[in-house]
């Protein structure tokens, strides 16, 4: 560990991870396995994308409690050539779908989001239809230069010739024992014997081996309109589910524009709507422009005051105004004009917690995780994914090693509402896959898990890099603080007299682990090479590549000067 004072007021921060800068490219993610793949990629001339897909895959099978190919996300993509897209890939509601089709449990915050039975939230009523495949393979068609079989074969070598498990893998499992225990296929894989897998041990799935050939041989088509996604949906089916082969048949990602916002010199992209990122990012960047956040100082009571403040604002704007944009009416240009930060400004009372409360119902799960990818070229990818909650619904697909997603439980289970359950409808999410520019060149590319956390996160960092001026590993450790207008979570880091004084100014302060997951990234820097660094809260792991081929012509020679 390294101790380092961090912005104009020196404020103290334990770095536990070091970063790790190349000329050739950096992969960075939330496993050194998945990296290792992505690097692989880039070694053998792949581009940015490529080795972004590959990460994607391996991860589907070394973080199978996180990520998988029934799942959903949205990557973020900007080309050396200016193109810049996001792909969205989030799981839409079944066709079956009804605004009726749960029960609450109740009508009083904050638990009305429960259902009877909890049947949004495990078990196949809880499976919304996939998109990350075809998502991934349109990403990869649209801008990446390798075929789907070649960017699949680093994944497919891990499930079929096994990997380490991690303590933090080991210790997922346990934390889903009981539910996973119910499944015969996720019992045999996770707990064989009744014992978790422990960490160290060696973890093959070999029917995951076998889909994951299947997928790569026939392509997307093989889940969504093949064998592949008979076997899901009549499973999902003999269990109580609603996904049909038509459901599967139908579904694809959307490519989007991001969302950018000018802040001090900079250029901000994040994913718009049905994501929260671009629109709300963009809104907080415009409330700050008016505030001297550096002059402040990192970790003050006055700076995470204005954060919190600025979060509220935002959280209760969403939840009124963001969900899926071919359902709901998106005020985007309001909320991110220069007119209304400048209105809502004027309502921050930098000495008192004002009472902005989003709906307390809004939720998202924590289980997610994300990939940053850049190559020598220029290429980027910013890419965040899950199947939701830890393991999904906790549920497999027999004999395929799929797991199964549970993204119906993002939607509020009460009709009428804006983020009610419809058919078709897009779920909602906090993702946050971050790229910024100065001058028109790349200046860092970031990005994490953990559910409404997500773009709270992702803010504070940029606010760390461009405010605070730290270094970006410095950015991804720092501590974090988070509300949606109820508590205000602050983490272990945060110093026991600021959170008095937080406490004082009218913030109702509460402890906790972590705020958000892993956070990744990579920074650009001046004299062309990337630094890549990852944080504390997972296994984020960095590859940074460096030197290269031989000069051209160059090779052995005889004494006589003839080439060998």
């Amino acid at each position: 560990m390294a101790s380092v004072s961090v912005g104009q007021n020196g404020f103290p921060l334990t770095l536990e991870k070091t970063p790790a800068t190349g000329s050739r490219g950096v992969v960075t993610s939330n496993h050194p396995m998945a990296s290792s793949a992505g690097a692989q990629v880039l070694l053998e001339g792949g581009n940015a994308v490529d080795a972004a897909i590959a990460t994607l895959f391996a991860l589907t099978v070394v973080e199978p409690m996180m990520v998988g190919v029934l799942g959903g996300g949205v990557g973020h993509i900007r080309m050396a050539d200016g193109r810049h897209a996001v792909m969205d890939g989030l799981s839409t509601a079944p066709a079956a779908a009804t605004p009726t089709m749960y029960t609450p449990r109740t009508d009083m915050p904050p638990e009305e989001r429960e259902v009877e039975g909890r049947t949004n939230a495990l078990g196949a009523l809880s499976v919304a239809v996939p998109v990350s495949l075809r998502a991934w393979a349109q990403t990869l068609e649209r801008f990446g230069t390798w075929s789907l079989a070649d960017v699949m074969a680093p994944a497919i070598h891990l499930a079929a010739n096994g990997f380490r498990v991690t303590p933090y893998l080991s210790d997922c499992i346990g934390d889903a024992a009981a539910d996973l225990a119910r499944d015969a296929d996720l019992a045999a894989r996770f707990l064989p014997g009744g014992a978790k897998r422990a960490a160290g041990e060696r973890l093959v799935q070999g029917a995951y081996a076998e889909t994951l050939r299947a997928i790569a041989q026939g392509g997307p088509d093989v889940l969504h309109d093949g064998a592949l996604g008979g076997l899901v949906a009549d499973a999902l089916a003999a269990s109580g589910g609603i996904i049909t082969r038509a459901d599967l048949r139908a579904s694809r990602p959307i490519e989007r524009a991001p969302i950018g916002a000018q802040y001090r010199g900079y250029e901000v992209f994040a994913p718009p709507p049905p994501a929260s990122a671009g629109v709300h990012v963009a809104q907080m960047l415009n409330l700050l422009d008016g505030f001297d956040v550096a002059g402040m100082g990192f970790g003050t009571v006055e700076s995470w005051h204005l954060v919190a403040e600025v979060l509220k604002m935002a959280f209760a704007d969403r939840a009124v105004a963001t969900a899926d944009p071919d359902f709901v009416t998106v005020p985007v240009g309001k909320l991110t004009s220069r007119a209304y930060a400048d209105l809502r400004r004027a309502e921050i009372d930098m000495a008192r917690a004002q009472e902005w409360a989003a709906h307390p119902s809004l939720g998202e799960s924590n289980c997610t995780t994300h990939v940053t990818v850049a190559d020598a070229a220029g290429n980027i990818v910013a890419t965040t994914q899950t199947i939701n909650a830890l393991f999904g619904a906790r549920i497999a697909i027999p004999g395929t090693g799929l797991i199964a997603n549970n993204y119906m439980h993002n939607f509020d289970p009460r009709p009428g509402l804006a983020l009610s359950v419809q058919p078709g409808k897009r779920v909602y999410t906090s993702m946050a896959p971050t790229i910024a520019l100065k001058h028109g060149k790349p200046a860092f590319a970031l990005g994490l898990p953990g559910g409404l956390k997500i773009f709270p996160s992702a803010f504070q960092a940029v606010l760390n890099l461009i405010d605070h001026g730290m270094t970006l590993q410095q950015a991804v450790e720092a501590p974090r603080i988070w509300t949606q207008g109820l508590a205000l979570e602050l983490e272990p880091a945060v110093p026991d007299a600021v959170a008095a004084a937080l406490a004082a100014r009218g913030h109702a302060v509460r402890r906790v682990a972590t705020i958000g997951g892993g956070m990744n990234g990579i920074a650009f820097n001046a004299d062309g090479t990337m630094t890549g660094a990852a944080c504390w809260r997972a296994d984020g792991s960095v590859v940074a590549l460096g030197g290269g081929l031989a000069r051209a012509g160059v090779r052995f020679v005889l004494e006589t000067g003839k080439p060998v």
